[in-house]
């Protein structure tokens, strides 16, 4: 159990993450990324943040506690999800990044459209939240053509439309590392620098459940592929199917899949319940 619990020292880890305006040392502990959604149809929290004045005030809160990061995003890719056009998701997002812009803590958006990520990078975002790991068309140069934002590389298999209709891999751990490492060389090749990648192996996107389970308990995998790696599980569907309850009642088992990732050596948690989350992270730095 001792050995088990230093993991995440015995890791490859990067020195520092570049975001934007901030460099982040992510070696010291997990960088908190706080959701904000502006959608009206969301897995967990659709609706609670549409206007700008509820994000404004959930995102003042997320701060208050402590947030290294607040992921906006204004178009679901919950399983089944129908994409939405491009002026709609701008209009949810742009107006609560304005706002946001000078809050003091690193904003990401969440899309992965290029002229969301483009809109948005302008109006000071420091990191582009990508599910399809910057594949659609003009997505690379984007990103390219900002220098400084960070990047957040994700897995999904198929699309968020047919994702969840019987996913399949021969090795679910190979097979995402894979393609994290391939994305993050394409980029590397157009001249991005590595100090600004992260990598999400995308719990939920195009997994089963014992494919989820297998990428928490061997989380240490993706975390020796020597890029800061994001654990995005708070709310989600597995840990409903475990536990048997509704989304907005998962926050133990939100916080305990937290911690099982950052002893794993997960860098960025992406969560819901920030306050919580910093909480138990506190401890488990204690601990260690």
């Amino acid at each position: 159990m001792r050995q088990q619990l230093r993991n995440s020292e015995s890791v490859v880890q990067p020195a520092t993450w570049r975001c934007g305006r901030f460099l982040f040392e992510p070696r010291k502990r997990p960088l908190v990324m706080g959701i904000l959604n502006t959608t009206p149809d969301s897995f967990s929290d659709g609706g609670q943040f549409q206007s700008a004045k509820a994000a404004l005030i959930h995102a003042e809160q997320m701060i208050e506690s402590g947030v290294d990061i607040i992921d906006i995003g204004g178009e679901s890719t919950r399983p089944g999800a129908e994409p939405i056009a491009l002026q709609e998701e701008l209009d949810r997002v742009m107006p609560v990044i304005e706002l946001l812009r000078d809050c003091g803590v690193a904003l990401s958006i969440d899309t992965y459209k290029s002229a969301t990520m483009q809109a948005a990078l302008n109006a000071g975002v420091d990191c582009v939240n990508d599910i399809w790991g910057l594949r659609q068309e003009g997505a690379i140069e984007v990103v390219a053509n900002h220098p400084q934002c960070g990047i957040v590389l994700m897995h999904m298999q198929r699309d968020p439309q047919t994702m969840q209709f019987d996913p399949h891999y021969d090795d679910v751990i190979a097979q995402v590392s894979t393609f994290l490492m391939e994305r993050a060389n394409v980029l590397i090749h157009q001249g991005v620098s590595a100090d600004r990648i992260a990598l999400d192996p995308g719990f939920g996107f195009g997994k089963s459940l014992e494919h989820n389970l297998r990428m928490l308990s061997q989380f240490e995998h993706f975390s020796q592929l020597g890029f800061p790696v994001l654990a995005g599980i708070s709310r989600k569907s597995m840990l409903g199917k475990l536990t048997g309850r509704e989304s907005d009642d998962r926050l133990a088992s939100s916080i305990a899949a937290v911690i099982l990732a950052a002893d794993r050596g997960a860098r960025i948690v992406r969560v819901h319940d920030v306050p919580e989350t910093i909480d138990a992270l506190k401890l488990w730095e204690a601990v260690l």
